[in-house]
This record gives structure tokens, C-alpha cells and sequence, in this order.
């Protein structure tokens, strides 16, 4: 998703209708030109939730401005045509300057953004207080919004405050500070309990991108920060097993990225779309989305950045048991590994080494079924990582752990499962958690041996 949404017209503006985009949907019905803009968007990657009540908004002017997705596509639609000529209102002109609806009394509030052209009402309605402020203030990012977060200023409709300022180079060092942050806590403690700590910095974020920029090369670093705020945060929600969330945030990223012309952060977002098909059982398109990674990256100057994503290109090939695929992807990762890291390798890959190398490819032997294969790259894992990415550690340990009982080690693998437990005293990995009880309900026949036994009755304890 994108954040940069529409800005529905307050009582005191009453809308006018958008007569250029009414002209444009010809004799069409709404629904059948909704259906038409979905399928422009997926042309260029693009995956707008368009039905005929968005049309119907937008040609009665309560849409003035559309989101960045939807103005990617329709500039796809309309070549040569400016959002002035589809019948919208510039977008300087639109965000954040009028108050959003009143919400309705007693109605739930929303627990994630479901689709593309809510999000930035739900943005709007962001931090209604407790925890969402103390996330925020902690994160440093709620005094760089100009104002000081309380449970009365943090209401629905009430943001932005009058008087916030536009962004500078502290509000964007903030953004960035809060990516590191977030990647922090993961790598030492795994995502359970951050991620819905970690949305209100995102929204934040993207409150910043909607106030503007003083300079140029500020509005930059806020475009970068804020589509690397959406990948973490998004991470947090993959590795949680929060499937949808994370696809909505990783394609709020690839948004922000394309607004921008951001190829980095455009690469970045393909690597996580890719790793997440992979996850969620669309191997296919793990394959697609990381070939575009690839072709965002080419020009970056980073090899390793290229490794990677021709490791989650193997891994989408192994998916679909595509054998000469996936070795093929695995000798290109090799080689481009082998050229070593460069300048312009990009901040988060700081995992990214040798053992992340052997962790993706014990991965895809794995998908092949090949669990020898698997296991001896998992165990190579395991022995190079870094003590520092302390999630990593148990993850590659709990792939040992799987890849051992499917070959039938299994006292070995009850060793590797008991290793996970040790480190799952301060990793919280609901990703780490699944595997370990995989094992554990494969591990069950076996229960006679004295490893097994003992692995699992300490499992069932835990």
C-alpha cells in the first residue's frame, strides 16, 4: 500500500465533481472501468483494491487527489494526461489540509490498513493513545512532529496538528534512526511483540512524508526512510506469520519506492515481496518479483545485493520443484558472493553474510526434499553466524533441527531442537516457534530414544 492517499473535502468544502474523469470512463459501467484499472495495475505491479464505490468517489469529487499507486496506474492508462487532466486537485493542495469525517461512535478501530485507498484515512486516525504514544515517543520520532503527544491531541480527525511544521534534516534523521532501531530489537530478540509497536513510527512516517519537505534532498531521505520504515515494520509482520499485513506494507514500500525513483529502496522491497511469496506458497511469483529486484539493482554497484536476490530467486525455483532452476540461481549467487562486499552495499544487508548465504541455500535443498543437502548447509549456517543476529542463530538452528528428522537423525535433530529452546529464552520468533513444533510432532514416533524423549517433554513444558 501507499500512504499517500486521497484527502476527502470537509463540510465547508463540499466536493464538485470530477467531470474529466467521468469523461474518461466513457460508456462504461463503474464496475467495468474498476476492473480495467485493476488490470492496469497489475501490468506494472501495481495491486489497487479499485471497485465501482472508488469510482463512484472519485467522479463525485469526495477523492480529489488519488494515492500514488492509483496515480502510477492511471498515468499507465493515460499516457501524456497530468493528475490536472484526469480532473484532480495538486497534491500540495490536498494533504493534510482538511479534518477527515468524524468516526462513527462505538465503531471498532481498525487493527491494519486492508487496502490501498483506506490507508491514508486509517494514517489519519493513527495513535489513539496508550501504547502508540509511548512507541512513538520512544522511538524518538513524536517531538520531531511538532507537538507533544497526548491522549486528547492523538483523536481521529485531529491530525495533523495546526502548526506542525515541515519536515528538516532532523525529522529525517529520526525516520532513519527508528529503521535501525526496529532492525535492532529483531536481530537480538525477533519480532513477536514489536510489530504493533512498530506501526506507529511507520505512521508517523508517512505523516512527515504528507507535510512536506524543506529541501529536496530532505523529502530524499524521507522517501527512503520511510519505504525502509514499511519493509521493517513489514518484516515484523512476516516473520510473525501476519501474511497480509506484511504484503501490505512491502507493496507500501514499492509504492513509495516508485514515487521516488528510489532504486535501492525499490530492490530492497522486491528482495521482501520475493522472500514473502516464497513463505505464503507462490513460488512463481517469489521467481518474478526477484528478477525485478534484480533489474532495479543492476546499476546499484552491489553484488551482494544481487546475491541475494538471486538467492530468493532459487529459493522461488526450488519452490516449484524446478531442480536445474534453482541450481542455476545457486551458481550465480555463488559467483556474485565471491566478488565480496563493495561501497555500495546497502545498510541493511548488514546480515547479510556467509551464513545467510548457507541459511538460503540449506532453504531451497530443503523445498527439493534433498535433506542431507539441507541439513549440511543448515549445519554451516549455524557455525559461521554471528552471535550478534541472535534470531538468526535460532532460525538456522531450527532448520537444522527439521532438516536432521526428515533425514532420519534423529538424536541429532533432537540435540539441534534442544539448542532452539536454549536460544528461545530471549528470541521471540513466532517463524523460529512454528518450525520447532514441526519438529517436535515429527520428532513424536521416536519418543523411545532418550534425546527425543527428553526434547520433547522440555517442549511440552515450554
Amino acid at each position: 500500500m501507499t500512504s499517500a492517499s486521497v484527502s476527502p473535502t470537509s463540510p465547508e468544502h463540499p466536493p464538485s465533481p470530477n467531470l474529466a474523469f467521468r469523461q474518461l470512463r466513457g460508456p462504461r459501467s463503474a464496475g467495468e472501468f474498476a476492473a480495467a484499472i485493476r488490470r492496469a495495475g497489475r501490468e506494472i505491479g501495481e495491486n489497487v483494491s479499485c471497485d465501482a464505490r472508488y469510482i463512484g468517489r472519485v467522479e463525485s469529487g469526495e477523492i480529489r487527489c488519488p494515492n500514488y499507486a492509483y496515480e502510477r496506474v492511471f498515468r499507465h492508462m493515460f499516457p501524456g494526461l497530468s493528475l490536472a487532466d484526469l480532473g484532480f486537485s495538486p497534491r500540495e493542495t490536498v494533504r493534510g489540509r482538511h479534518a477527515r469525517r468524524p468516526k462513527p461512535p462505538n465503531s471498532p478501530s481498525p487493527s491494519r490498513v486492508p487496502t490501498i485507498e483506506e490507508s491514508d484515512v486509517l494514517r489519519r486516525a493513527f495513535m489513539t493513545g496508550g501504547s502508540a504514544t509511548v512507541a512513538v515517543a520512544a522511538l524518538g520520532l513524536a517531538p520531531m512532529l511538532g507537538f507533544a503527544p497526548t491522549a486528547d491531541s492523538l483523536t481521529p480527525g485531529s491530525w495533523p496538528p495546526p502548526g506542525a511544521r515541515r519536515a528538516g534534516e532532523s525529522e529525517a534523521a529520526a525516520v532513519e534512526e527508528a529503521v535501525r532501531h526496529i532492525r535492532l530489537l529483531d536481530d537480538r530478540h525477533g519480532s513477536d511483540g514489536l510489530y504493533q509497536r512498530a506501526t506507529a513510527p511507520l505512521h508517523a512516517a508517512y505523516t512527515l512524508l504528507d507535510a512536506g519537505a524543506l529541501r529536496q534532498s530532505t523529502a530524499d531521505r524521507l522517501h527512503a526512510g520511510a519505504g525502509e520504515l514499511a519493509l521493517s515494520v513489514g518484516w515484523l509482520a512476516h516473520d510473525s506469520g501476519r501474511f497480509e499485513d506484511a504484503r501490505s506494507h512491502y507493496a507500501e514500500a514499492l509504492a513509495t519506492a516508485r514515487v521516488a525513483g528510489d532504486a535501492a529502496l525499490e530492490a530492497h522491497a522486491f528482495s521482501n515481496t520475493a522472500f514473502l511469496a516464497r513463505d505464503a506458497g507462490r513460488p512463481r511469483e517469489a521467481v518474478r518479483a526477484a528478477q525485478a529486484g534484480q533489474r532495479a539493482a543492476r546499476h546499484l554497484g552491489s553484488p551482494r545485493l544481487l546475491c541475494l536476490l538471486t538467492l530468493r530467486e532459487a529459493g522461488g525455483w526450488a519452490g516449484l520443484g524446478d531442480r536445474g532452476g534453482c541450481e542455476e540461481a545457486l551458481g550465480r549467487a555463488h559467483t556474485l558472493f565471491g566478488q565480496g562486499p563493495t561501497d555500495g552495499d546497502p545498510e541493511w544487508m548488514s546480515f547479510f553474510g556467509e551464513a545467510e548465504l548457507e541459511g538460503l541455500e540449506a532453504q531451497c535443498w530443503s523445498a527439493l526434499h534433498e535433506w542431507s543437502r539441507a541439513a549440511r548447509h543448515a549445519h554451516r549456517a549455524t557455525a559461521l553466524q554471528d552471535p550478534h543476529f541472535a534470531r538468526n542463530v535460532a532460525l538456522y538452528t531450527a532448520e537444522l533441527a527439521e532438516d536432521l528428522t526428515r533425514d532420519g537423525a534423529v538424536d541429532e535433530a533432537a540435540a539441534a531442537a534442544n539448542r532452539v529452546l536454549d536460544l528461545a529464552e530471549g528470541v521471540q520468533s513466532p517463524r523460529v516457534r512454528s518450525m520447532l513444533a514441526a519438529t517436535a510432532r515429527a520428532l513424536l514416533p521416536h519418543q523411545r530414544s532418550a534425546p527425543v524423549g527428553a526434547f520433547l517433554e522440555r517442549h511440552a513444558k515450554a
